[in-house]
């Protein structure tokens, strides 16, 4: 796991471009209504939660998750995501 700073940082990044990500967040994560991904709107607390009941987690497993997507999306989608701008 990562360390937390590491991850707050990570998810920093991941809520100031939130509406870009947005769709390839539906990607990973496609039992989230769009409802869902309104009120989330970048918020990682609001987010955990919501993957939590939605794909019926425990807070641990959801909270495991949601590091390993927020390992893919700084590590590939941002470097895309910066540079087609």
């Amino acid at each position: 796991m990562l360390p937390e700073s590491s991850n707050a940082m990570n998810w920093d990044r991941i809520q100031g471009s939130w509406k870009q990500l947005t769709g390839k967040a539906k990607e990973q994560w496609g039992k989230l209504t769009s409802d869902d991904w309104d009120v989330v709107a970048g918020r990682r607390h609001q987010f955990a939660g919501t993957v939590q009941e939605r794909y019926g987690l425990a807070k641990d497993e959801a909270e495991k998750r949601i590091v390993q997507w927020e390992r893919k999306a700084t590590d590939d989608r941002f470097v895309k995501d910066k540079t087609s701008q």
